[in-house]
């Protein structure tokens, strides 16, 4: 709603015009070329005052420029409004410099109710107008109101105008109408399009999560031959590589930029960056960072997700110390990165540093990295801290909830898990996800919720309309499993509309040794080796599926055939923070400085458990 100004500033009446010309036209060359040196707020208000006192202000022109240099200036826009709402007749100028002034700002819907102002007061914006007010209908999702503008597009003729264009297939494209903007595309002859026409519907279909479409456009592009792409094209090419996984053709898109003479900016490094690391070669990525000569925080980040994304949670925590010692200051998604490897490597202690870290330092958290202390807290086992944070969201989105749903039931809270979930579904703007479900899967899972498991799991698809994935898929095998239904659970993986994975197998191979059911367990490891031919998992477990039963002579057999086929089991790995440093220790490693003291711990809680008639040596037994 657009509020009109409460301020007002009186005009005096215009002298007799002959009296009023000669003068009038000093003064306006004057002011005009004053205002081009101003350097103090005073001056301006000075030449304003002037301005309104001769009646110069009158002048549409005059008025124009003393509203562009306001608004300049003026970070609030209030007075700038208020002076804009003085001017007689604003002409189309003034108008167009208040679209573009609110559209850049936190006020973008105040671009739209002064266009529709400026409609109802009989002026008709030009070429000029529509971009600013479409760039305010993409901030705001107005997708409405973007068909309405371009159907006056092409009642005023400015259909073929290339900005007016770009902007319609920006605006349609924020708003999830990718279709539209692809039409308005279409529509625009080949000739008139600019290298902006190309990256913007490519832009739109990467918004839209249609990598192969956005990579056809791009093909298209090259095969056109009249225009060459620009930088933020090869930047839009390399997200849709990174996206889809298409290494060679970003390696040849990142030899393009060597071969075009574009420099290693932040720009083009975080991009590099980011295509290699979703690519799976984090060692070229942080070759590329090494190699970006002035870096920002932007720089940081992607590798700092690079290395979370794969895996590399110790690296991603080092960076960001590196970054700290560097005078890098952090923003919210530098945070959120950092969590994230916080909450999957266990670091309990550096996770809550972090946290204070932003709280000193002023870092706004956002919703994202909020988010992310949730999941960081569920993860590092402090859930009422995770639940802390949750609450104290104003207002929570779909992420929030499942983050909390999913630490509930990792913490074995099932029960609050499923009560969660329940509040949600009764808040109508929020609608759960596949990830949502995942989480309370696992927490029938864990609870042991066979009969709530199965309605959730049905509920996912008859109720919400998701496709369950391999991960729910997995997490209903091991339900089933857990409960001894190994039956059902083998009917059910057989019924599965997808190929079975690793996971799936290996969720019945536990259960089947967990509840000693030796025939299904051969026909799980079965399964696996033919997926994983190299890997020792599956016979290793079905190994220690016949220690249990005691049939020593299959255990002999089987790690006799992983010798014959020299396939050896990966050494065991745990994690330990202590006094925020987390300590890796693999089996048989002995390179830890603490290695001594660490073998007279193990002793000492040997002779316990011996004192209490525990032998240690049974575990050694059913793992050879």
């Amino acid at each position: 709603m657009l509020l009109l100004p409460s301020i007002s500033i009186s005009i005096p009446r215009r002298r007799p015009w002959g009296w009023a010309w000669g003068y009038r036209q000093s003064y306006h060359n004057f002011s005009l070329s004053l205002l081009q040196n101003l350097s103090h707020p005073r001056s301006f208000n000075q030449i304003l005052s002037h301005a309104i006192a001769s009646g110069v202000f009158r002048d549409p022109v005059v008025s124009s420029k003393l509203l562009y240099y306001s608004l300049s200036h003026d970070h609030d826009f209030a007075f700038s409004r208020t002076l804009f709402f003085q001017i007689h007749k604003p002409n189309v100028f003034s108008w167009n410099f208040m679209f573009r002034a609110y559209s850049r700002s936190s006020f973008p819907a105040e671009t739209i109710a002064l266009y529709n102002l400026m409609l109802r007061n009989g002026t008709l914006p030009d070429n000029y107008s529509f971009p600013f007010v479409l760039k305010a209908c993409a901030r705001l999702s107005l997708l409405h109101k973007g068909r309405e503008i371009h159907s006056s597009t092409l009642k005023l003729g400015v259909h073929l105008d290339v900005f007016v264009q770009n902007a319609l297939i920006s605006a349609f494209s924020s708003c999830g109408a990718v279709e539209a903007a692809r039409a308005v595309f279409d529509m625009l002859p080949a000739l008139v399009r600019d290298v902006v026409s190309w990256n913007s519907m490519i832009s739109g279909y990467l918004q839209s999560h249609r990598y192969e479409l956005a990579l056809k456009v791009f093909w298209e592009l090259l095969g056109d031959g009249s225009l060459s792409p620009d930088e933020v094209t090869l930047v839009s090419a390399l997200s849709v590589c990174g996206r889809l996984g298409l290494l060679d053709l970003g390696k040849k898109i990142h030899g393009l930029f060597t071969g075009s003479g574009f420099v290693l900016d932040v720009f083009v490094g975080s991009s590099l960056i980011d295509m290699y690391s979703k690519c799976g070669q984090i060692e070229d990525a942080r070759k590329v960072f090494d190699r970006i000569p002035h870096r920002n925080t932007v720089c940081w980040t992607s590798m700092i997700a690079g290395y979370a994304q794969s895996d590399l949670f110790k690296e991603a925590i080092e960076l960001f110390r590196e970054m700290q010692i560097g005078g890098f200051a952090a923003d919210a998604a530098t945070i959120a990165c950092v969590l994230s490897a916080c909450g999957h490597w266990g670091a309990l202690a550096q996770g809550r540093w972090i946290h204070l870290y932003c709280e000193r330092n002023s870092i706004e958290m956002d919703l994202n990295a909020r988010n992310a202390l949730i999941g960081m807290y569920s993860k590092c086992g402090d859930i009422q801290k995770a639940l802390e944070i949750f609450h104290g969201l104003t207002q929570p989105d779909i992420f929030s909830w499942s983050a909390v749903i999913s630490g509930l039931a990792m913490n074995g809270e099932s029960d609050k898990a499923l009560h969660l979930f329940s509040q949600m579904e009764m808040i109508s703007d929020i609608r759960p996800n596949e990830i949502t479900f995942l989480g309370v899967l696992c927490a029938c899972n864990h609870g042991g919720f066979v009969d709530k498991g199965l309605y959730y799991f049905n509920a996912m698809t008859q109720i919400y309309n998701l496709t369950p994935g391999i991960e729910h898929y997995g997490c209903m095998v091991d339900l089933l499993g857990r409960a001894n239904l190994l039956v059902e659970a083998e009917k059910f993986i057989r019924t599965l509309p997808i190929q079975p994975d690793v996971v799936i197998w290996r969720s019945l191979l536990f259960a089947c040794r967990n509840h000693g059911n030796i025939e299904l367990a051969e026909f799980a490891a079965k399964q696996i080796e033919e997926l994983e031919p190299r890997r020792c998992g599956a016979r290793v477990l079905l190994s220690n599926v016949y220690a249990s039963a005691s049939r020593w002579g299959d255990v002999k057999r089987v790690r006799k055939d992983m010798a014959t086929q020299r396939i050896k089991k990966q050494p065991g790995c745990s994690f330990v923070e202590i006094d925020g440093l987390v300590h890796e220790l693999f089996v048989a490693d002995r390179s830890h400085p603490e290695m001594g003291a660490i073998y007279e711990t193990m002793i000492s809680i040997n002779k316990a458990l011996q004192s209490k008639g525990f032998d240690p040596g049974i575990l050694d037994h059913q793992e050879q």
